[in-house]
């Protein structure tokens, strides 16, 4: 099979991004139907790490590196140099679900340059959803535009919340109270990065998670952002090594959504794309 050429330019790296996130994709998909009887085992509390996730990288990395030698590579398994040229990767988000047979996880795959994130890409293998992002270019789901919910009432607002052992169980729960008390349904699905692409998708109204990693966000913030919907300047209050705190909301109700949270929505002229590269 001829090796297929992507040209060095921000183009040539969405085809890439769209071209891994799929046969990646392919590779996940066959662990998950595997994964009954493979198991998994255990970074750390209710942390779970599957055969698949260290696979799915792999194969990620070598893509990249194939093709763009003198990209940086920041992932959740492997790690990595944080670098102007960077893919920031999650190769299983939602590896507690994975792991127990329920088909609500997905791959996370951002490339970001010069501090600005340029690509996200979502991919949902067991409902074959591909959600892609580039700045200034709008989302989609599997080729279509998506746009954020026009929710402006909390009594239909679904907003869903991640949670992070690095936050203590006293502040999550006052966060989910004061959501409740504005009269928004709360829930939480088990991944963070499809919740993102959720509520770009209109599907959900906000996402919270008052910690997360930068690997399972970057994309979906990117996402949200080119779909119409306000989010956290994630880089400002946390860091691509580091994490911090994340929210993406509709535009109706992200004044309440921040207020509950404490997390600050990015200013109208700041560009919501750009990252602090430490």
């Amino acid at each position: 099979m001829e090796r297929p050429f992507y040209p060095n330019d921000l183009q040539g790296r969405a085809r890439l991004c769209r071209d891994v996130i799929l046969s990646a994709g392919a590779l996940v998909l066959r662990g998950f139907e595997d994964s009954a009887s493979s198991g998994f085992s255990m970074k750390g509390p209710q942390d779970f790490l599957t055969e698949t996730d260290a696979a799915s990288e792999a194969h990620i990395r070598k893509a990249i590196a194939e093709h763009f030698p003198d990209d940086g590579f920041f992932g959740e398994e492997g790690g990595g140099s944080i670098s102007n040229r960077l893919w920031v990767v999650d190769p299983v988000d939602g590896t507690a679900n994975f792991a127990r047979s329920i088909p609500h996880f997905c791959i996370s795959i951002a490339y970001i340059e010069n501090g600005l994130a340029e690509i996200g890409a979502i991919y949902n293998p067991a409902l074959d959803e591909l959600y892609f992002a580039e700045r200034g270019a709008g989302a989609t789901r599997n080729g279509q535009p998506i746009a954020v919910s026009a929710t402006t009432a909390f009594e239909t607002a679904s907003v869903e919340m991640g949670w992070s052992g690095r936050v203590s169980n006293e502040i999550y729960l006052e966060t989910i109270r004061d959501l409740l008390a504005l009269g928004a349904n709360v829930r939480r699905a088990g991944s963070g990065a499809l919740a993102l692409a959720y509520v770009a998708d209109g599907r959900s109204d906000a996402y919270i998670e008052l910690h997360m990693n930068s690997w399972d966000c970057v994309a979906g913030l990117l996402l949200v952002a080119e779909a119409g919907g306000d989010v956290c300047p994630f880089m400002e209050i946390g860091s691509l090594r580091h994490g911090g705190p994340v929210l993406a909301s509709a535009p109706g109700i992200a004044g309440g959504i921040s207020q509950a949270s404490r997390i600050p929505i990015a200013s109208a002229d700041a560009p919501v794309a750009e990252l602090r590269l430490a």
